[in-house]
């Protein structure tokens, strides 16, 4: 579980620093790996979901 909340956390940051590229310096490639992070990040909090039910039901 902490491994996800870490691999969760990374992506967030990711996320962050693609889109504050796109939204202040007008990088337009910024914009495709911003949205690539939303995908990653998706996948990951369900998971993440996944599995504290998972934990929740012990």
């Amino acid at each position: 579980m902490k491994d996800l909340i870490a691999k969760i956390n990374a992506e967030i940051e990711t996320f962050k620093t693609e889109a504050e590229s796109l939204t202040e310096k007008g990088v337009k490639a910024a914009g495709a790996r911003a949205r690539k992070s939303t995908l990653e990040l998706e996948k990951l909090l369900k998971e993440f979901r996944k599995v504290s039910v998972a934990e929740a039901k012990k």
